[in-house]
């Protein structure tokens, strides 16, 4: 059954010998190619989706992916159809809302004592769980880089001997609920500390904010390549063997995104790209098309 799954993600995905580094591959075969608890691989299962399905709709753009889609096309042998980046409003998350008002305010009052584009917000998902070394590097990393921080961490995703023993003297560790949307819109917030998931990478361009990206597993790290080339962040360089980072390497991106003059070429990008990300009516439009498609196609 083993060898059957290699060869189907080999069928199924072959492009992703030459989209991914080593750690990735590797990373993506132990967490898809293994039979689960469903009796079979994941890897199997797409492939018998993709055998069976007449189109495949995606979260995207033209605007932005116009070669990833048609690449996923040819690959896929199946209509691809982009429904728009769906980007979530700021409204959902109004004054109406007072579940959390505590929470906000005292979030917001630290935010409001910050410089302009100085605080780096950190949030890796719901997702990704740290290992111990991972959040200690995190941690100091951040800290080398000079600059204040905001990080959303659930108490789960490391031990808490670790969490506890590191003093963090440039920024916030927060354990409770946030509105990801209100801080990423805060003037103080000059760059977003991601997994480079793909909600996330679209809520923080929505507004303007680039990236610092450290995927973790799965689709992040061709998300992070995309956003790479498209200039808008910068990927934390990790070792292309085993997938380790280090502190230095993390602030060394956390650098070159926030510093001033060297950071500027990317906020321009993000800024420019925004644009596209926060067109309500741009993705209205593929929603519509879709919709469109739908009735159009659909059987007897």
């Amino acid at each position: 059954m083993a060898d059957q799954h290699k060869k189907l993600h080999i069928a199924v995905f072959p492009w992703l010998a030459f989209a991914l580094q080593h750690y990735e591959k590797k990373t993506l075969s132990e967490d898809h190619d293994e039979e689960n608890e469903s009796g079979v691989s994941d890897v199997f299962r797409v492939q018998q989706v993709l055998g069976g399905v007449d189109g495949v709709t995606v979260r995207a753009c033209m605007e932005i992916e116009a070669e990833s889609i048609k690449f996923l096309q040819n690959q896929c042998s199946k209509p691809v159809i982009p429904v728009g980046l769906i980007p979530p409003s700021l409204q959902l998350f109004g004054s109406e809302d007072n579940t959390h008002d505590e929470d906000w305010n005292t979030i917001l009052k630290w935010l409001d004592e910050q410089e302009n584009r100085s605080v780096i917000y950190v949030a890796f998902g719901s997702e990704v769980t740290l290992s111990d070394d991972e959040f200690t590097e995190i941690a100091m990393g951040l800290e080398l880089s000079g600059f204040p921080f905001f990080w959303v961490l659930k108490k789960q995703n490391t031990s808490s001997d670790i969490s506890g023993s590191i003093e963090l003297k440039r920024g916030v560790l927060w354990s409770n609920w946030v509105p990801q949307l209100k801080i990423l819109a805060h003037k103080s917030v000059g760059g977003f500390l991601s997994h480079s998931g793909w909600s996330s990478v679209i809520e923080s361009l929505q507004f303007g904010c680039p990236l610092i990206m450290l995927p973790f597993h799965n689709e992040q790290g061709l998300v992070a390549r995309l956003m790479e080339e498209k200039m808008v962040g910068v990927k934390v360089s990790r070792n292309e063997d085993d997938g380790k980072f280090s502190r230095d390497s993390l602030a060394k991106a956390l650098r070159s995104v926030m510093l001033e003059d060297e950071g500027k070429p990317y906020r321009n990008h993000a800024v420019e790209m925004s644009k596209i990300v926060g067109d309500k009516e741009l993705h209205q439009k593929y929603i519509n098309e879709f919709v469109e498609y739908m009735e159009i196609h659909r059987s007897a």
